[in-house]
C-alpha cells in the first residue's frame, strides 16, 4: 500500500484451506500441502508447517476478505513461496505501523510481511526487502463533478483529504502542505469518503480501482490524475534475520516474472495486462 516510512475482524470460521480466528489470523492453501520442492532448504518458520504472513486488512486487491477467505495479489504471490517450501500460508492481520517498523517480524509474530508495502530508505533500516514486485501509482478519488484532480487542488480549495496512516500517500500530502485526516486502513478511509467526512481520498491506484468496481462507488466518485514516482512494492523479512527465506522469495519472484505467472496473477487481480514487468534482479 503505498504504506509509508513514517497500521493497520473478529470472525471464527473454517473453510477448506482457510481458517479465520478472532485475532485476525487466517490460513490459506491446501490442507495437505506438498513436501518442499527439490533444492529448497529447510527454512525454520515461527509455526511449524506454516509460512506466517503479516499483512494489514482490508487492502484490495492485494489482500482482503472475500467469501470468508483472505485473497489477493500478495496472497497469491506468497502462496508460491509457501508451495516451494511445502507448507501452508497463514495470514496475520496487524496494524501497518507494526509491519513497516519491523516490530511484527522482530517479535516472532510472522516470517514475512506482505502488505502492498513501498520500499523506502527509512523502511530498509528496519526490514530486509525482497526485489521489487509491483510499481506504486497514487491517485486522488473524489465526488463526480468536484473538479478535484490533484492533492494540490484539495489544498487550494481548503477541502478535507483522507489518507491511510503510515503510507506514502500521507507523506506526499504532508510534502504538499496538507494536514490530512488519517485512517487505520483503506476500508475506513473509503467509508470516510462515502460519509462525507472527507472531500477526497488519496490512495494507491489498484486499491482505488478495486473500490470503483462497486457500482455504488463508481456512480458517485471518480479518479483524478495518476502520480508515478518510480517507487516499487516489496515483500520483507526480519532485518538480518532470515536470508534463506529472502533468497527463496527473490528466486520465486524471478521465476514467476519469467514464466508468466506474475503477469497471470496481475491480470486476475488488477483486471488488465501489465504495461511492464518488474525488474528482474
Amino acid at each position: 500500500m503505498s504504506h509509508s516510512p513514517l497500521h493497520r475482524i473478529a470472525v471464527a470460521a473454517v473453510t477448506v484451506g482457510l481458517v479465520l480466528t478472532a485475532c485476525g489470523k487466517s490460513d490459506s492453501g491446501s490442507s495437505n500441502p506438498p513436501s518442499a520442492q527439490p533444492g529448497v532448504p529447510n527454512i525454520k518458520t515461527v509455526k511449524a508447517g506454516k509460512l506466517t504472513t503479516c499483512t494489514s486488512l482490508e487492502y484490495p486487491p492485494f489482500q482482503f476478505n472475500e467469501g470468508g477467505k483472505v485473497v489477493g495479489f500478495d496472497v497469491d504471490m506468497i502462496d508460491l513461496v509457501a508451495k516451494k517450501m511445502g507448507v501452508e500460508q497463514s495470514i496475520l492481520d496487524v496494524k501497518f505501523d507494526l509491519i513497516k517498523s519491523g516490530a511484527s517480524l522482530n517479535s516472532g509474530s510472522c516470517d514475512v510481511a506482505a502488505a502492498g508495502m513501498t520500499i523506502t530508505d527509512e523502511r530498509k533500516a528496519n526490514l530486509d526487502f525482497s526485489n521489487p514486485y509491483f510499481p506504486e501509482i497514487l491517485v486522488l478519488i473524489s465526488k463526480k463533478g468536484s473538479g478535484l484532480k490533484t492533492v494540490e487542488d484539495v489544498k487550494s480549495k481548503n477541502l478535507k483529504l483522507g489518507v491511510q496512516t503510515g503510507t506514502t500517500s500521507l507523506d506526499y500530502a504532508k510534502a504538499k502542505g496538507l494536514s490530512a485526516t488519517e485512517y487505520d486502513d483503506a476500508g475506513k478511509q473509503l467509508l470516510a469518503l462515502q460519509s462525507n467526512q472527507v472531500d477526497a481520498a488519496f490512495q494507491d491506484l489498484p486499491t482505488v480501482n478495486s473500490w470503483l468496481k462497486k457500482a455504488e462507488i463508481s456512480a458517485a466518485f471518480e479518479k483524478g490524475d495518476e502520480i508515478t514516482n518510480g517507487d516499487q512494492y516489496g515483500f520483507a523479512v526480519k532485518k538480518g534475520g532470515n536470508p534463506e527465506l529472502l533468497k527463496l522469495i527473490n528466486d520465486t519472484l524471478t521465476a514467476a516474472i519469467k514464466d508468466g505467472t506474475w503477469a497471470k496473477i496481475y491480470k486476475q487481480w488488477i483486471g488488465s495486462d501489465p504495461k511492464q514487468l518488474p525488474p528482474v534482479q
